[in-house]
């Protein structure tokens, strides 16, 4: 029988680090975050560059495609300022563990590696393609010992979905089809569907990634749903660089505050946000129920065309679920006025039109004519990310 070891759950955002000691019932089958946690922003490091650039979309994409990842100075640079965020974070979570022997399951954003051990390409940071062995090796410098080297990076977005399965408090549980947005820094994305987690990247033939997806302009989508993108769009509406927003602090809880005020741009911004996002969240429900309707266009002008026929044609979303910090912002008294009622009538305009969904899907959705604002919660969840790590983490372990 295996030595019980202590699981430490981290997701690694664009922005900062956050690593949890998780803790499992006996058998597995539910699992809680625990007393200890580290967090690390990379901007208190060194090597961070506050100007840092990701190298383009397209760009990224078309290397990978060609198998070929050229890292640019300032990608290397950056790198190490997530590196040490990373390394510091665990020697301070391992101090509190109760075991000698560490379990380690890291989430993060961008497109993996075909060895699934690094990123190869992200929209909001450094590509790092040696990122497992990088931290392993920094790991083994420190003296810390592990049950068993780190299995994979994995998906933030299906480390979400995890988190929400198998938490106490997780919101798919007991739930046999629901969909998980997640807005912070990016957009995640997550499935449950006929009582399954389904990862994004096992169906990317028939239904797209939110920041695959693109608006009018080329820009992706994620912009209306995460609150890096939020803020970024109210700084062009306000013309007010993102740079000196964030030096002032207003974010996108602040520019709720300032639409209550009657501030122009931040108004504009909430209408502009609700509008996307409804237009995502239709787009989920109609692709789910009746295949992809080619509605919008996507970042990677080379995408394969998605196919219109899946297995789960006909399934009706019990739940949606808003998370991480926009799933914050959602219990913000302000939002009912800017935020939630606005997009629930977007939302019910586009579902009574359609003729995607036929009666009975509609009526699902329609209560008297109007979105079920029922079906639409926000994640009690925060740290879903670090959650679902811990428990793939565990799961790899005891499954070998």
């Amino acid at each position: 029988m295996k030595k019980q070891p202590t699981i430490i759950g981290i997701d690694g955002g664009a922005s900062k680090v956050s690593a949890y000691i998780v803790e499992a019932s006996e058998k597995g089958k539910s699992f809680t975050i625990g007393n200890q946690n580290s967090v690390k922003e990379y901007r208190n490091y060194p090597d961070f560059q506050t100007d840092f650039k990701p190298v383009s979309l397209p760009t990224q994409l078309k290397q990978i495609q060609n198998n070929n990842i050229m890292l640019t100075p300032a990608e290397i640079k950056q790198s190490k300022a997530y590196f040490s965020a990373f390394i510091d974070s665990i020697l301070e979570i391992t101090s509190h563990a109760k075991s000698e022997n560490i379990l380690i399951g890291i989430g993060m954003p961008g497109i993996k590696t075909a060895n699934k051990h690094g990123i190869a390409a992200m929209a909001n940071g450094p590509r790092m393609p040696n990122f497992t062995t990088e931290i392993e090796q920094r790991i083994d410098t420190a003296c810390i010992t592990l049950a068993t080297p780190i299995t994979k990076l994995g998906s933030d977005a299906d480390y979400c979905g995890i988190g929400e399965e198998y938490s106490k408090n997780g919101a798919f549980r007991n739930i046999e089809n629901a969909y998980y947005l997640g807005g912070g820094t990016g957009t995640a994305d997550a499935m449950k569907l006929l009582g399954k987690l389904i990862s994004f990247d096992e169906c990317k033939d028939w239904i797209a990634k939110t920041w695959e997806m693109s608006d009018e302009n080329g820009k992706s989508r994620e912009i209306y749903c995460s609150a890096n993108g939020i803020q970024s769009v109210y700084s062009n509406l306000a013309g007010i660089s993102q740079s000196k927003l964030k030096k002032n602090k207003i974010y996108i809880e602040q520019i709720l505050e300032l639409a209550a005020k009657d501030d122009r741009a931040a108004i504009a911004t909430w209408q502009t946000v609700n509008k996307s996002l409804a237009d995502l969240l239709f787009e989920r429900i109609t692709t789910i129920f009746c295949g992809w309707q080619n509605n919008f266009s996507f970042i990677d002008t080379n995408k394969p065309p998605l196919i219109s026929n899946h297995i789960y044609k006909n399934t009706l979303l019990d739940r949606i679920v808003i998370g991480q910090r926009l799933g914050k912002l959602f219990q913000n008294p302000l939002a009912q006025e800017y935020f939630f009622e606005p997009l629930i009538k977007k939302l019910s305009e586009l579902i009574k039109h359609t003729e995607y969904l036929d009666e009975n899907a509609k009526s699902h959705y329609l209560k008297s004519g109007e979105f079920d604002n029922k079906i639409i919660i926000a994640s009690q969840l925060r740290e879903a990310p670090a959650l679902g790590a811990g428990i793939d983490a565990w799961q790899s372990y005891y499954n070998e």
